[in-house]
């Protein structure tokens, strides 16, 4: 683990869970400029040094660990270092990326049930993390809970596949959870996202290989506009989700 210095005694926290240099890094700079300590979690640390020291030039506490949201043993132990850290977990942000960039997902009429299951094994995880940080939530009386997915959880896209598959599930159970918390002072939310976001793998996957995938020109979007976006949901909590779309 690497960490910048504490800027105050009892902070709020925040977890970033798949963090990358595009939004997940975003979303850390917004709810740190909030008073959070940000606590960063990814499958490497060779980017963490970094990440760390940016936030650290803002004036934000940080913290940076290594897990696979996939290893419930292994990101459940991180979480527990961060709540006895801190006392507290606060805000969780769930937001992992793919682990092959390169890869192509089949179309849904080729899909068959071993896709949807591993496309499903990206989901998964946001059950056991709520499930290991809602209890002390609901027992403070607050907190938030905010999942990043695509805009194929409510725009038909046949070539994602099994991937559309999971990110409805994944967008269904953020907004029913929701629902389920809306009177135990705990926030869920989701961010619809469809489009390269800057600074990102993928974007840089993309963009560094035209021939591949043509010119993306000006569909893209800002992380740090998806990031004010996710904050102005938590901070006023009058609807579930917001959707940041290049399609309008």
């Amino acid at each position: 683990m690497s960490a910048s210095a504490p800027t105050s005694p009892d902070p709020k926290v925040a977890v970033v869970l798949g963090v990358g240099p595009g939004l997940g890094m975003s979303i850390a700079h917004r709810f740190g400029r909030e008073g959070y300590a940000v606590a960063l979690v990814s499958r490497s640390d060779t980017r963490h040094a970094g990440y760390v020291a940016s936030l650290a030039a803002a004036g934000i506490e940080a913290g940076a660990h290594v897990a696979d949201v996939r290893d419930t043993k292994q990101l459940g132990s991180v979480l527990d270092t961060v709540a006895e850290r801190y006392g507290h977990i606060d805000v969780v942000y769930y937001g992992p990326g793919a682990l092959d960039l390169d890869a192509r997902p089949k179309s849904i009429t080729e899909s068959d049930s071993a896709d949807v299951r591993e496309a499903m094994s990206w989901m998964y995880p946001a059950v056991d993390v709520v499930g290991k940080v809602l209890p002390g939530m609901v027992e403070r009386g607050g907190g938030v809970l905010l999942f990043a997915g695509g805009l194929s959880a409510v725009v038909p896209m046949p070539a994602l596949g099994a991937l559309a598959v999971s990110s409805a599930a994944l967008r269904n159970y953020a907004l029913t959870l929701n629902a389920a918390l809306a009177d135990k002072g705990v926030y869920a939310g989701n961010l619809v996202i469809g489009g390269l976001i800057e600074r990102g793998d993928i974007h840089q996957l993309v963009t560094g290989s035209p021939e591949r995938f043509g010119n993306v020109g000006d569909r893209t979007l800002d992380p740090d506009e998806i990031a004010d976006g996710a904050w102005e949901l938590v901070a006023r909590r009058d609807r579930a989700e917001v959707t940041f779309s290049v399609l309008g």
